[in-house]
């Protein structure tokens, strides 16, 4: 039995990918390591601190020693520090994010990105600009950012949040042919749409990425 040893910088994310797991990697074991305190530390140091990338390589070494023979982590915020560490690993080291991007440079030239969090928002749009060039294709890149449903979100006011980061979507998608959301936590506003404010793709990370996963086995 394979096992897939998953990095968390959200406790909340863990039942999501447990349940993704079960429907797309039937008979792959999961274990879980999580340091919430990785964004709110990013998000006060302002970038992925060189100490930031040292404890993202600690916890993918941990999780290799732990026997994964595949990691996967869960936070686009520290995609960077994930990509630093997966070259020094000795299983396949997956950034959330990248079979997202992928499918998005994939699917049309205009993409949109979107987040409520900057700290987010500027690592996904890079990654997608570097995966289109790997991939030799031209794309125009159009990055949203929903300020004010964060800070909304952390009082308390989730469905502030959702009415903000709705409405951008409805704003965004009259602009692009694929959005991407940034933040696996914003997918639950996606349902919420009509129909007619969903007129191209929304792509989020975790199904995506699990669902690469499944293609490798």
């Amino acid at each position: 039995m394979k096992t897939l040893g998953l990095i968390h910088t959200s406790a909340t994310l863990i039942p999501v990918f447990q349940q993704l797991v079960q429907e797309h990697l039937p008979g792959v074991a999961t274990f879980n390591i999580v340091d919430d305190s990785l964004v709110r530390n990013i998000a006060a140091r302002g970038s992925v601190t060189p100490e930031i990338y040292k404890r993202v390589a600690d916890y993918v070494a941990s999780a290799e020693d732990s026997g994964a023979d595949q990691i996967l982590v869960t936070c686009s915020s520290i995609g960077a520090a994930v990509e630093a560490a997966a070259a020094q690993a000795g299983v396949p080291v997956l950034r959330v994010d990248q079979p997202m991007a992928d499918l998005a440079v994939s699917t049309g030239k205009r993409i949109g990105v979107i987040a409520t969090l900057p700290t987010t928002l500027e690592p996904t749009a890079d990654l997608v600009q570097r995966r289109a060039a790997a991939l030799g294709k031209e794309i125009e890149l159009t990055s949203k950012l929903c300020e004010g449903a964060f800070e909304a979100l952390m009082s308390g006011n989730a469905a502030k949040h959702d009415e903000m980061v709705a409405n951008a979507l409805r704003d965004l998608s009259k602009q692009v042919d694929v959005i991407l959301l940034a933040q696996a936590s914003m997918a639950r506003v996606v349902d919420t749409l009509d129909a007619a404010d969903r007129i191209v793709p929304i792509l989020a990370s975790p199904v995506n990425a699990i669902k690469y996963l499944a293609a490798q086995q």
